[in-house]
């Protein structure tokens, strides 16, 4: 069985700061922790969230951690989603991120989860009023 990458589960860059780890991590400790969900689904996912945030928090654990990435991954064998759809969809553009030049509404149909994360991250607050817009006419919350 292949290792959980810690960056996937606490839905961050492998190059993000600390503090952006540390705030992907409150965030979604404070979604599933059993206080608030007690699901086996949220147990499950808290545990992985944990497990991630202790490899990352701690600088010799997660250089260890990158260092086996790299060895281990063929030569252009990076994790990245798909392309952007080929839409001529108006709207504002995502310009960073595994999401890099998909529009916010190919977004949302996409990846609803990540859209609702990026409008509570400190990176999507030039998005946030847009992100609520497209929230609400799906019917979905952002918080």
């Amino acid at each position: 069985m292949e290792p959980v990458d810690p960056y996937r589960v606490l839905q961050v860059a492998p190059h993000a700061e600390q503090e952006v780890i540390q705030a992907a991590y409150r965030a979604l400790a404070l979604k599933y922790h059993p206080d608030r969900d007690r699901t086996t689904y949220a147990l499950r996912r808290m545990l992985q969230v944990n497990a991630a945030y202790t490899l990352l928090r701690d600088e010799a654990a997660r250089s260890s951690w990158d260092r086996s990435q790299r060895t281990d991954r063929q030569p252009g064998g990076a994790v990245s989603v798909a392309p952007p759809p080929r839409s001529e969809a108006a709207g504002t553009r995502v310009s960073f991120g595994r999401y890099a030049g998909w529009t916010l509404r190919d977004l949302a149909r996409q990846d609803p989860e990540y859209l609702r994360w990026l409008s509570r991250h400190s990176s999507g607050i030039s998005y946030r009023t847009e992100i609520y817009q497209i929230l609400g006419r799906m019917g979905a919350t952002a918080a």
